[in-house]
């Protein structure tokens, strides 16, 4: 059983991203990869509760709560980047590769982020498959999930709030989350996933290797394509932000030090 819901998850996933690649071209905007990077969760949620035969409530649970993370995702980045053009990250890769760009982008963007949505969404998919009933760490898991969706629904409706005030522009945003944490939508992330694989976890059996999606998540967040992705080019970009980075936490929320 195990087997054929990772193969319709890893068929989904892979009509998904060349589906996109084919869009992107005709757009010549490789960046709504971004938007659907949270709508691919979403399709493998569903895609996994159709083929697996597991406890109907922990699937139920496992599917509302990737559906109502990913499609809030996917909302806010079209809301965000909607009519913006290309993001410069993808701008530079066009202007590096040249007429070898698309084929260049299906593999090192839209194949990559699809290996990575596969291997992420193990909790979701594992999940669904053994029958044993809702425990305490399923609990405890919906906790997280909460707590994760509301640092990053907050974090992001107070970064657009500042960023629409035109006295802001080239500013440092270092209010509300923003004084606990330089990235609460990341760190907001890194909760709903652990939330995810502890609700998957709780099932027993195959699901324990669902704790790699939640592992590579945080690792792709605070190592890889996260804070130090972001963080990279954003100090010449600010003035002040040496000061922010100083006195505030990279990732997880605390007070902000004293000067």
């Amino acid at each position: 059983m195990q087997w054929s819901v990772l193969a319709a998850s890893a068929a989904a996933i892979a009509v998904l991203m060349l589906s996109t690649w084919f869009v992107s071209l005709k757009l010549r905007d490789a960046s709504i990869v971004d938007i659907i990077w949270g709508f691919g969760f979403v399709v493998v949620a569903w895609v996994s509760r159709f083929v697996a035969d597991g406890n109907a409530e922990r699937q139920n649970l496992l599917v509302a709560c990737t559906t109502l993370w990913g499609l809030r995702l996917a909302g806010y980045l079209y809301w965000r980047n909607h009519g913006k053009g290309e993001d410069f990250r993808y701008r530079a890769m066009r202007k590096k590769f040249g007429e070898r760009f698309p084929v260049v982008s299906l593999y090192s963007v839209f194949g990559l982020q699809g290996v990575l949505m596969f291997v992420v969404s193990m909790p979701v998919q594992l999940g669904q498959m053994p029958s044993r009933a809702l425990g305490v760490l399923a609990i405890v898991g919906v906790a997280f999930w909460i707590v994760g969706l509301a640092f990053e629904t907050l974090g992001d409706s107070q970064l657009a709030k500042f960023k629409a005030d035109p006295s802001n522009a080239g500013q440092v945003m270092d209010e509300g989350l923003w004084a606990l944490t330089r990235h609460p939508n990341y760190f907001g992330d890194c909760c709903v996933w652990i939330g995810l694989t502890l609700i998957a976890v709780d099932a027993g059996g195959v699901a324990w290797a669902g704790v790699v999606g939640g592992v590579a998540m945080t690792v792709l967040l605070v190592r890889v394509s996260g804070v130090p992705m972001l963080e990279k080019t954003i100090g010449r970009r600010r003035p002040g932000y040496a000061e922010y980075v100083a006195r505030t936490s990279a990732f997880v929320p605390r007070p902000p030090k004293r000067k």
